[in-house]
């Protein structure tokens, strides 16, 4: 496949709808092709308008040429294929260089078509050639300008005569150069830009996603702290009264019906609960999501393990251990280097542990920032005491990191 042409070649021509390879023109790239057309006609009509009111000898052949050149430049810019191959480009140039040696042969004034030539040249060729393809064309306009000074037998030649043409390729190709740098630059921001929408519209989503879990493990954690505990103390005071009560008391019968309200309601509340509960721990237990953390971390190689005998924790304990591994692990994969991670679960007889431990570069705990994005140590030693637990963190420069968390089980774990 040939490759697209270079930006600035965009401006010779309307692009094709759909050709590959070819930017839909900005306001300036219209101005600069608008220029070009204009001084590429306006020095062709000047050299044949010249020819014709001077009377010169050769008038017809100078009007020729010049039409014949205008045809040439006219049947490149409406040809889609200059536009899209560089090879077409090339023999679009190579006929418009032949018409214009033509009429550099029979007018002087050919001299002038060689400045938008060199643009042309520039924008269809590689730089190296079309460099060489300038300075070709400087050396003819040269050439030309003093053969027809010769044939004339007027005074000696000026040095206006070759620095005109050698000033004019080089503040071409200056030009050019500058330009294509500012489109460089100009590309290389639209990207940067684009990178940025795009990063915003993702931490955006990020920061929403984790305002939610956020707001659903709050929720949870209010609803167990709370109404549940509240139901539970209702119901526990609800069979007291009713042992208390003597055999056919009037209120054993509501009594009764309140103990079902509140044991309907509390059911109820765990149901809200559970379905509060964050996705990692919908379809498992605690150690499986725990495991499946470890499976999918990128980075170092983690590995879970666990001890004792697993039991079913209530739902914030859940929570705040899944959520501390979670915190941890991403502190190793973005901070600490590690080549190796190990996350371990205890659960012991009154208490369960989480220890996660790295062999990374470490730090020193007590520089470390007060805060990460909501990953600072202060954020998982909140989680820990909400519930009573105890949260350590062990590291040192370059001795790696261990981060441990212990919370007592609750009298309804324990039973």
């Amino acid at each position: 496949m040939t490759p697209p042409l270079p930006p600035a070649a965009a401006a010779l021509a309307p692009p094709s709808p759909g050709a590959p390879g070819v930017r839909t023109l900005t306001p300036v790239s219209r101005v600069l092709r608008l220029c070009l057309h204009a001084l590429l006609f306006g020095l062709l009509a000047l050299a044949a308008g010249r020819a014709v009111a001077d009377s010169a000898p050769q008038a017809g052949w100078v009007v020729g040429a010049c039409a014949v050149l205008a045809a040439v430049y006219l049947a490149g810019v409406r040809t889609p294929a200059v536009h899209r191959s560089a090879r077409a480009g090339a023999v679009w140039l190579a006929g418009l260089c032949t018409a214009w040696a033509a009429l550099l042969v029979v007018s002087p004034d050919g001299l002038w078509i060689a400045f938008p030539l060199y643009f042309l040249e520039l924008h269809l060729l590689r730089l190296r050639w079309g460099v060489a393809a300038v300075a070709g064309t400087a050396a003819a306009a040269i050439g030309g300008f003093v053969g027809h000074h010769s044939l004339a037998h007027s005074s000696a030649v000026t040095p206006g005569a070759f620095l005109g043409p050698l000033l004019g390729g080089a503040v071409a190709v200056a030009t050019v150069l500058g330009y294509q740098a500012l489109y460089r630059e100009s590309e290389r921001r639209r990207e940067l830009i684009e990178e940025l929408i795009t990063t915003r519209a993702e931490l955006a989503a990020a920061e929403r996603s984790a305002g939610i879990l956020a707001e659903r493990e709050r929720l949870a954690r209010e609803i167990h702290d709370t109404l549940a505990q509240g139901l539970s103390s209702i119901q526990l005071l609800l069979r007291a009264a009713e042992r208390s009560l003597p055999e056919g008391s009037a209120a054993l019968p509501h009594i009764g019906r309140a103990r079902e309200a509140a044991q309907e309601n509390l059911a109820e509340a765990r149901r809200f609960v559970r379905a509060l509960t964050p996705p990692d721990l919908e379809h498992g237990s605690l150690p499986a999501a725990l495991e499946r953390l470890c499976t999918g971390a990128p980075g170092p190689r983690v590995r879970f393990s666990l001890s004792g005998t697993p039991r079913p924790l209530p739902t914030p304990y859940e929570v705040a251990l899944l959520r501390i591994a979670q915190s941890a692990l991403a502190n190793v994969v973005r901070h600490a280097e590690a080549g190796r991670a190990e996350i371990t679960l205890t659960f012991m007889d009154s208490s369960v542990t989480l220890d996660i431990v790295d062999d990374g570069k470490g730090f020193d705990p007590t520089s470390a920032p007060s805060g990460d994005g909501g990953f600072g140590l202060p954020a998982m030693r909140s989680r820990a005491e909400t519930l009573s637990g105890l949260f350590t963190v062990e590291s040192a420069p370059g001795q790696g990191t261990a981060v441990a968390v212990t919370l007592p089980l609750p009298a309804e774990a324990l039973s």
